[in-house]
């Protein structure tokens, strides 16, 4: 067994750790990650900057920008321990933070990791249902006008959308999805793209630049901070990818080395992000001014937004929803991945767990899939499509996701695991400045948290 295996890895059927050999390349990196963040996130930027205003909300857009590629510099480095080039591999996080920080907080790790995973397909349902209702809101206005009685419900796409992702789920796993990511990432560079040049057009039309230094007004000072606060929840939730980065770079070849790699990929993609973000924030507010919508290209359904081009409307919503189709499928891989692996090993004998079995669909390639992994993955999907329709609120769920995920999956363990991969020791230069980052992340995060709930309850009350 051993020599036939040394056979595979010499020539290269297999990798340096007897897995199948890896063939992600930059460009699928890029695409993985661009997959991962430009998601649902976006299009509520465009009220985030209402909410902060001029200077604050670019500043901030910036700021979790550099903080993003940071925590991206710092995680890659611990793809391999104890040596980031010729170490042996953590192909996961939770394998990362475990080798790195022992089991206690992997503990911690995997509970905030599976949440954040979890309570982000679970808003990807909201945001799939809400543009396929502003696709029936758009073609309902144009058909009888901008005061007509359009009434559309959520729940039926909510149900149609976990229907699909059933389906989607027959995908093995992250290896085989590099397609469905380059699908899904030209859908957002093309939605993301309407959105901004709907918004140039519109303010072109009004022939003045919406909104004020301040953003926009609120009655009592606690109010504008609960919606500032709840902003940044939202642009936190927009940007870091840190809970699958360590996955998606588990399917780079080597050489080149997959941190340098995974590096460059980072810088890439959080650019291309970045500019989008800032384009489609800025010109969202300066299109709508205090009116901003939550979700601004799927507004209408509030009454703002954008009307016409109707056509160009309903084909933003769609590559939103074919986006988000395999957006759903990339965060749900990991926690597919942990059942499958901890049912395997506990139940080393059991038919239903480990008995495959191939299915051949025509124009797709043939599929392996055995009954733990069927059953599992459909009480999964069900699960969350089932919660999206109690909580059906897009930017307080976004706000209360972002800042779950932002401090402990971003900033803490990285930084953590950072320090003890480098052996950087305490009070040096180095380790106080990382320290001093862990904690101006922390408080931001705290201040997050406050307003996206305060935001939630207050929704779900109404």
């Amino acid at each position: 067994m051993a020599v036939h295996r040394s056979l595979e890895v010499a020539d290269g059927t297999l990798d340096d750790d007897g897995r199948l050999r890896r063939t992600g390349t930059l460009w699928s990196c890029i695409a993985h990650i661009i997959t991962a963040v430009i998601g649902a996130g976006v299009l509520s930027l465009a009220w985030s900057t209402a909410q902060l205003g001029w200077i604050g909300g670019p500043v901030s857009l910036l700021c979790f920008a550099i903080v993003t590629y940071i925590s991206a510099f710092l995680l890659s480095d611990c793809y391999r321990s104890p040596d980031s080039i010729k170490g042996t591999r953590n192909h996961s996080y939770m394998d990362a933070v475990r080798v790195n920080l022992g089991t206690k907080r992997t503990w911690v790790c995997g509970l905030l990791q599976y949440l954040s995973l979890y309570g982000t397909d679970i808003a990807y349902v909201i945001t799939t249902a809400t543009c396929m209702r502003a696709i029936g809101k758009s073609n309902c206005y144009h058909r009888e006008g901008r005061n007509a009685r359009c009434h559309y419900g959520s729940s039926f796409y909510m149900v149609l959308f976990g229907i699909i992702q059933i389906v989607m789920s027959l995908i093995p796993d992250m290896h085989n999805m590099e397609w469905l990511s380059v699908v899904a990432a030209i859908m957002s560079f093309s939605y993301s793209s309407i959105g901004l040049g709907l918004s140039f057009a519109k303010v072109i039309e009004n022939g003045r630049i919406a909104g004020g230094i301040a953003g926009v007004p609120a009655a009592k000072v606690e109010k504008k901070l609960w919606n500032a606060f709840e902003a940044l929840g939202d642009i936190a939730f927009s940007y870091p990818y840190s809970l699958i980065l360590l996955e998606i770079q588990d399917t780079l070849k080597s050489p080149p080395p997959e941190n340098q790699t995974m590096k460059r990929a980072s810088m890439v993609a959080v650019f291309i992000t970045t500019f989008f973000y800032l384009c489609c924030g800025c010109f969202g507010y300066a299109a709508f001014g205090d009116e901003t919508p939550g979700n601004l290209l799927t507004g209408i359904v509030n009454g703002e937004g954008f009307f016409e081009p109707f056509w160009l409307v309903d084909f933003a919503n769609v590559c939103i929803i074919v986006h988000l189709v395999g957006g759903y499928q990339m965060f749900s891989q990991p926690i597919y991945a942990a059942a499958e692996r901890w049912s395997s090993s506990t139940y080393p004998n059991s038919r239903f767990v480990n008995k495959f079995y191939t299915f051949r669909l025509p124009l797709v390639p043939a599929i392996r899939m055995n009954l733990f992994r069927l059953c599992f993955r459909t009480v999964f999907v069900i699960s969350t499509t089932g919660i999206a329709l109690i909580f059906p609120y897009f930017n307080s769920v976004l706000g209360v996701l972002g800042a779950l995920n932002f401090w402990p999956l971003a900033i803490y363990f990285p930084v953590e695991m950072y320090l003890v991969q480098k052996k950087i020791g305490a009070w040096t230069r180095k380790w106080v400045i990382l320290k001093i980052f862990s904690i101006v992340c922390f408080l931001a995060t705290v201040l997050c948290f406050i307003g996206s709930f305060e935001a939630l309850i207050r929704a779900k009350l109404r």
